[in-house]
C-alpha cells in the first residue's frame, strides 16, 4: 500500500492526468467539487490510469481541497509512478 499526492483542477472540461507537480501529481477532473463528485471522479480517473479497481484507492487526505493524498492498495509508490507515467 502506497501514498501519493494529487493536485486537482476541477470543473475541466475533461478528466485526464496532467504530468507530475513536485513529489505528487497533477489531474483536470471535469466533475464540480461539491458533494463529493471531484472525489469520486479523481479515483475512477486513477483506477483506470493504474488498472487497479475503484475500491483499490482512496482518497486519505485533503477531501475538500485541491491537494489529496491518495492511498492505492497493492502497489509500491514507484509502481504507482510507473503506471501514471505510462498512462500520460
Amino acid at each position: 500500500m502506497a501514498k501519493v499526492e494529487v493536485t486537482v483542477s476541477s470543473g475541466a472540461a475533461r478528466s485526464e492526468l496532467v504530468g507530475r507537480h513536485g513529489e505528487g501529481w497533477r489531474a483536470r477532473i471535469a466533475a464540480p467539487p461539491e458533494r463529493g463528485r471531484a472525489n469520486r471522479e479523481l479515483v475512477a480517473l486513477l483506477a483506470e490510469a493504474l488498472d487497479v479497481g475503484r475500491d483499490e484507492i482512496a482518497v486519505v487526505a485533503g477531501r475538500t481541497g485541491r491537494r489529496k493524498v491518495v492511498e492505492v492498495e497493492r502497489l509500491s509508490a514507484a509502481e504507482i509512478d510507473r503506471r501514471l507515467e505510462a498512462a500520460l
